[in-house]
């Protein structure tokens, strides 16, 4: 049995390399169906978030396709070559994939460390996999242990309760440097997810007044501008409200820029030297980088955050060592159980080929001694249970023992062996 996890981070790889690597939803389903096939028995589930891609993989076989297979397969699924990123991603496996996956639902591998919206992205993606078919007893053991793991820490600790999301520090830190106000300014939200909506709640917040909400989905825009007290423009109206606006957020899924250098050159013409700013915070990103060098444009993306997080999360490290004591519990706790699954069935058959050869002699001396008392028949009986619990007592105890160790593997090729059981 084995778990591990493969892929790149915000910690690990640029913007630039994680943009190529996302999946959208459609891609996700579509990577996760051509993994089930090429890998039936292998579990899987696959994590594209802005900030992470990450492949988390179980079988109780032991026969996880190796790191570089799984980089291959990931770099196929966008036309890329291994050369092109192997060396900006990680693999982890057991226990370390497990400890990974808690932190990460948990928001403690967060750019903004405790932001809340990864652990809804971590479900989303179990719930695409489950859908798919290739979630089996193991991840979904490790996945509800991750979410498990999630919940503690948000209500056992000050991290979530204190936390500062990645739009609420683009808002304070970036905006605030370009605008002193924005009750008179326009904002121009492109996308209607959850990061859009969360964007605006602190834009409000700061007192944006007018705020207009363009997506693909016109649907999706009505909602969102119900909810939010938005205005909603068509898509085909983005270069108009583009020279209109006066402040951008980008937050859509599209898997190319929207908006081209090319495109803004000719709203900026018409905007009469007015600043924009604009808060790219989709992956890929929505905005071409080399909008940033053009004048009066504030392009900020999200690796433009990375310090201003880290100071963030510095005011809020000394919640850390009790919210890595709840994961490594947590860890333990689902380590425990996916050992007990392995151990489980050895014990049982154990118990099983022993009871079978108890009855067998039971019957053949009960055959003979055909005019026992029945009371005498029972004490035989109890007495041949005593002898069974006793002699099953230490190759059961050692193995039980050796599972909460961890080398539980060994002890179990020994029985097997030892009592010659398949």
């Amino acid at each position: 049995m084995e778990i591990c996890v493969v892929g790149c981070s915000h910690q690990t790889a640029p913007l630039a390399i994680r943009e190529k690597l996302a999946f959208s939803p459609e891609q996700t389903r579509a990577a996760l169906q051509l993994w089930e096939k090429r890998f039936p028995w292998v579990e899987a589930v696959l994590l594209s978030t802005c900030n992470r891609v990450e492949i988390y993989l179980a079988s109780e076989m032991a026969t996880i396709p190796p790191a570089t297979d799984v980089v291959d397969f990931l770099g196929e699924c966008h036309g890329l070559t291994r050369q092109d990123f192997a060396d900006l991603c990680f693999a982890l496996c057991t226990p370390q994939s497990l400890e990974h996956l808690f932190r990460v639902a948990a928001g403690l591998e967060s750019m903004v460390l405790g932001e809340p919206q990864i652990l809804f992205q971590v479900k989303q993606a179990y719930q695409w996999a489950t859908e798919m078919g290739t979630v089996g007893p193991l991840l979904h053991i490790v996945f509800q242990g991750a979410f498990r793991a999630a919940r503690r820490v948000a209500s056992e600790t000050e991290i979530q309760k204190r936390r500062v999301s990645i739009p609420s520090i683009a808002v304070s830190d970036f905006g605030r440097a370009v605008f002193e106000r924005f009750e008179d300014k326009l904002v121009l939200v492109i996308g209607a997810g959850k990061m859009a909506e969360e964007t605006i709640r602190y834009l409000r917040a700061e007192g944006a007044q007018r705020i207009v909400i363009i997506n693909r989905h016109l649907e999706r825009a009505h909602q969102l501008a119900e909810r939010c007290q938005g205005e909603v423009r068509p898509w085909e109206e983005l270069p108009v409200v583009l020279r209109e606006a006066d402040v951008v957020v980008s937050t859509t899924g599209a898997e190319q820029p929207i908006v081209t250098r090319e495109m803004l050159s000719r709203v900026i013409a018409a905007r009469l030297e007015r600043p924009l700013f604009v808060l790219d915070l989709a992956v890929p990103r929505d905005f071409e980088p080399a909008i940033a060098t053009m004048p009066g444009v504030y392009l900020y993306c999200l690796d433009d955050l990375m310090d201003v997080c880290q100071k963030n999360r510095e005011a809020r490290d000394k919640e850390l060592p009790r919210a890595d004591e709840i994961v490594a519990q947590e860890v333990g706790s689902v380590l425990a159980n996916l050992r007990q699954r392995t151990v489980g069935p050895v014990i049982q058959q154990l118990r099983k080929d022993w009871e079978s050869v108890k009855e067998q002699e039971l019957r053949r001396l009960f055959n003979k001694l055909s005019d026992l008392d029945p009371a005498i028949q029972a004490e035989i009986r109890l007495a041949f249970d005593r002898l069974i619990n006793k002699l099953l007592h230490p190759p059961l105890s050692s193995l039980r023992e050796y599972s909460q160790s961890g080398a539980h593997q060994e002890m179990i090729e020994a029985i097997r062996k030892l009592f010659r059981h398949s």
